[in-house]
């Protein structure tokens, strides 16, 4: 049995005490939940359902209001970029999706402010694969707003997680 390299035990020992920082601060949107934004999604994704040209949001969507835009970052304690960062330092620069699961618990109107929290949930590694050797991560992102009650509602959650690798034939 091999034993963990040098490098294995500080990405394990970093994911260790990302994770144990829970979640990210809520991080709110840009905007409220708009119509121009969601006549721009429906052109294009083609939707054309009626439904969404009266003040709801597709459920679907859910994750556009907290996009970080084109000159966004994200903040420092952002737990995926940040495990994301350690691995690129560490010599695993490429990366792929490998698949999202979403969950949409209700529709958004028009008004309402989105706001996102995002948690590292597991690193796994070292794993061989065809595109090359390298660690899933995995993220938990939990989108709220304020409910009728003023308490915080869950409406979409999603799990990401990608490949972050070394490219078969790089030096690693």
């Amino acid at each position: 049995m091999n034993q963990p390299s040098a490098a294995h035990e500080r990405i394990m020992a970093e994911a260790e005490r990302i994770q144990a920082l829970g979640e990210a601060a809520e991080r709110e949107a840009r905007d409220p939940v708009n119509q121009p934004t969601i006549n721009n999604w429906l052109e294009a994704m083609g939707n054309t359902n009626p439904r969404w040209k009266a003040g709801e949001a597709p459920p679907s969507m859910a994750q556009v209001w907290t996009m970080y835009g084109l000159g966004g970052k994200p903040p420092a304690d952002d737990p995926l970029h940040g495990m994301m960062k350690v691995l690129t330092d560490e010599g695993f620069t490429a990366v792929l999706g490998t698949n999202c699961e979403q969950e949409y618990r209700r529709t958004l109107t028009v008004g309402e402010q989105v706001r996102v929290t995002t948690a590292l949930e597991s690193v796994v590694g070292p794993k061989r694969t065809g595109m090359g050797e390298g660690y899933f991560v995995t993220s938990r992102n939990t989108w709220y707003v304020d409910g009728a009650d003023g308490d915080a509602e869950v409406v979409a959650t999603m799990l990401f997680r990608v490949l972050k690798f070394v490219p078969k034939g790089a030096a690693s």
